[in-house]
């Protein structure tokens, strides 16, 4: 390090760069004990000097401090800045670490305004309901918005049964016999033909298997399945799904001899 008597052009006290980059001088005298950011030059006077090169290199460390990484890391990501190659390099490397950090950022306030959204149509305040909401957000799950409409009962019962994977294959499977149905009812195909029935009973042994066979839980679903009016494209197209299922389910359990609706009555 060059030591000067008098403070040269082009150089700057380490009192004008804090001023320049709104820091602290308390904060460059800690990067300059970490090796961070040690002064190109000294006075002989021991006050630390800074060029303009230092003042970029200030402002990559800054920026980078900003989206969350350590000093540690910090000294990983910074580069040489001999060239305009390495200049441009390093701003590019900034500029990709500041978009990466902008969709994480913009992912996080997405699921923000969702569950702010879905809280306010929560009667009560449930702080386990939230926490499955949040859950399935980072899941990104696009059905986390149907964990308000279940009870605590049946809530423990989906986290017993079904982990990330299974759950998620649920819903597909779920989604596709939906869509099935959708057809049928586009097509006009009876409610009691082979093709109809096939399907219904599909759909049946999926509702099977979403409650263990447990019939007690058929009120609280059929409960959950009744829309008046839809709020959302998932429950119009459910909607529209329950005005051929009805009248299918009942041809099925009639053909049964069963009546699973009354079992789970007793």
């Amino acid at each position: 390090m060059e030591k000067y008597r008098a403070i040269p052009s082009g150089f700057m006290t380490v009192g004008e760069i804090a001023k320049k980059m709104g820091v602290t001088v308390r904060t460059l005298q800690y990067y300059d004990k970490e090796g961070l950011l040690p002064p190109s030059a000294e006075s002989e006077g021991g006050r630390r000097l800074y060029t303009d090169k230092d003042l970029i290199m200030l402002h990559q460390i800054l920026s980078l401090k900003s989206l969350g990484f350590s000093l540690d890391d910090i000294k990983q990501r910074l580069i040489s800045l001999e060239t305009p190659e390495e200049v441009a390099d390093a701003l590019t490397k900034q500029a990709d670490t500041i978009r990466r950090k902008i969709e994480q950022l913009t992912a996080s306030l997405t699921a923000i305004e969702r569950l702010r959204a879905e809280v306010l149509q929560m009667q009560t305040v449930s702080f386990k309901k939230y926490a499955d909401i949040i859950v399935n957000l980072q899941m990104q799950n696009e059905f986390y918005y149907l964990i308000k409409h279940f009870d605590d009962d049946t809530l423990d019962h989906i986290r017993n049964h079904f982990d990330k994977k299974s759950g998620l294959d649920f819903m597909d499977r779920f989604n596709g016999l939906t869509d099935e149905i959708l057809r049928l009812k586009k097509d006009h195909v009876p409610p009691e033909s082979e093709e109809s029935q096939q399907i219904i009973k599909m759909y049946w042994d999926l509702i099977m298997e979403f409650t263990d066979g447990d019939t007690s839980m058929l009120p609280k679903l059929m409960e959950m399945g009744d829309i008046d009016t839809a709020a959302n494209a998932w429950e119009e197209k459910q909607k529209t799904v329950n005005e051929y299922l009805e009248p299918a389910l009942q041809i099925h359990f009639t053909r049964l001899g069963v009546n699973p609706f009354g079992e789970a009555e007793k």
